[in-house]
């Protein structure tokens, strides 16, 4: 399914680009993948793309640059509209909607490598979104299908294994079924060819505390 040329200015470790990778998965879109050096020297294209944050992803159709995630993620719901990824009601897309800005607010700033008090934090913040998905398969787009909430929840996910090690926890022991979900999600094609090795986040995020001092 094509509508025009689409391309991925992307990090393979970032959540915020598994995202759109994962949005561009579930609707068929063919893309180009440029990957960018975010310690090496960021590209032109990057920095002409996106001169605000300077930051991935950034997508570019046909040529017009869109940054931030949860943006780029609607903007290719509405332009490639099968399958939907949220709900065809207005209430149903409003706490869509809610819970991203929720899951950005919350996850990303409150992690488990900020020991005691954060994974205090972070574990009370997944029960929060655990409760969110009660016994549904999914957050849901349409009904109980997999769609924009799970997208925007499930690049974080894979950087859980890494806040585990750092924190000295297991969200299984706290929030069963949102490791279930989780791993429901993994088995998605649009999911699992997206998702990094958990090792290899972890490795990395050892690497940025080094660079950053932080051990």
């Amino acid at each position: 399914m094509s509508k025009g040329d689409v391309v991925l200015l992307d990090c393979w470790v970032s959540p915020f680009c598994m995202r759109v990778k994962i949005a561009l998965n579930e609707k068929g879109v063919e893309y180009k993948h440029r990957e960018e050096d975010l310690f090496g020297g960021k590209s032109e294209l990057l920095l002409n793309s996106n001169p605000i944050h300077k930051k991935v992803p950034v997508l570019l159709h046909d040529g017009k640059p869109l940054s931030e995630s949860t943006i780029i993620v609607g903007y290719i719901d509405e332009t490639w509209a099968s399958p939907p990824l949220l709900p065809s009601c207005a209430y149903g897309r409003a706490k869509a909607r809610f819970w991203a800005d929720f899951i950005d607010k919350k996850i990303w700033r409150t992690n488990g490598e900020e020991r005691e008090v954060g994974t205090r934090d972070f574990i009370e913040t997944l029960k929060q979104l655990e409760e969110a998905l009660g016994e549904r398969n999914y957050f849901g787009g349409e009904g109980d299908a997999f769609g924009f909430v799970d997208i925007i929840a499930v690049g974080m996910a894979s950087w859980f294994h890494a806040y585990e090690k750092f924190g000295g926890f297991k969200v299984e022991d706290h929030c069963p079924k949102l490791s279930a979900w989780l791993k429901r999600c993994k088995q998605r094609e649009s999911v699992r060819k997206v998702l990094p090795d958990p090792e290899k986040v972890y490795e990395f995020l050892l690497m940025f505390r080094k660079m950053q001092g932080l051990d």
